[in-house]
């Protein structure tokens, strides 16, 4: 899908912006409020008993960041990290994650009622993580519910500790 067809441009209205991406040939989206930057993968430094989408932490700017490899946390199959591997960095809640990802789209602009919402698949599919669905020219587009993602009981594992907590 070329950039200009995944481009919709809504015109006023209770509109909202989402960031799109490609995960195994997939299409997603997320709120772009929750975005703070758009990097290249670098070294990360593993973390003892991790789930395996938490691929380890990165230091940003003083920051302790964890890593997650969607491909893996929405199970796709696992890729190969190059130089053009894609990390958005984004703030959840004064938390800063960063998620890996095959390739960054385009913005799209959605009103509410382009969302469709997602479908029961029963116990056998998790689908706390999708916000719901859209259609952009033809491509179905899956919106992430990157908050519950983030807030996962799996990411507690590597959740920011304060400097001045009490021992």
């Amino acid at each position: 899908m070329s950039d200009t067809a995944l481009h919709q441009a809504v015109i006023g209205g209770d509109d909202k912006e989402y960031l799109s991406f490609v995960l195994a040939d997939e299409h997603y989206a997320l709120d772009i409020k929750t975005v703070k930057e758009i990097r290249g993968y670098e070294q990360v430094t593993k973390i003892a008993n991790a789930p395996a989408f938490i691929k380890g932490v990165i230091n940003l700017r003083g920051d302790i960041v964890p890593i997650v490899d969607l491909r893996l946390k929405f199970n796709v199959g696992e890729a190969t990290y190059t130089e053009f591997t894609i990390v958005i960095m984004l703030n959840i809640q004064d938390r800063i994650v960063g998620i890996v990802v095959d390739g960054v789209s385009d913005v799209i602009r959605l009103m509410e009622d382009q969302i469709l919402a997602p479908p029961e698949f029963g116990v056998a599919f998790d689908s706390r993580y999708l916000h719901g669905l859209t259609d952009v020219d033809g491509q179905m587009v899956i919106l992430v519910n990157i908050e519950s993602l983030i807030t996962s009981e799996e990411m507690g594992l590597v959740a920011p500790q304060s400097v001045n907590e009490d021992a």
